[in-house]
């Protein structure tokens, strides 16, 4: 399973390849920590899971997310921020996003997504 985490935080994507490498799935993970770099990434490699935050710098998580939606990748969305709010999680899923979580109350869900898409990719 590939996996694109998008942050510009590193302290974040470290504690996310922290919580996948408790999976004990055969992932390949990609970094990018802006914008511009996730959309490339995603891209480039395709994954079956793209964690995007949306904030960054370049170029926002919505942004990115918009310009995938133009894709028609079967890459599985999975947005995150600390902004929370009704309006990022509506327009994140009127874009195609598969799941949004808040980052300081729901990071430990994105094992539980792995887990499902693992079983998806088995069936």
């Amino acid at each position: 399973m590939k996996i694109v985490i998008a942050d510009d935080s590193s302290l974040l994507r470290e504690r996310i390849k922290g919580l996948l490498e408790d999976t004990d799935k055969n992932l390949s993970v990609y970094e990018a920590e802006n914008g511009l770099d996730a959309l490339r990434s995603i891209k480039e490699y395709e994954p079956d899971l793209a964690i995007i935050d949306i904030r960054m710098p370049e170029m926002n998580g919505i942004e990115v997310l918009e310009k995938l939606s133009e894709l028609k990748l079967k890459t599985t969305i999975c947005m995150l921020t600390n902004y929370p709010f009704w309006q990022y999680r509506r327009r994140c899923y009127d874009l195609g996003a598969h799941y949004f979580l808040d980052k300081n109350q729901e990071v430990e869900r994105i094992k539980d997504i792995i887990n499902k898409l693992s079983e998806i990719n088995k069936s």
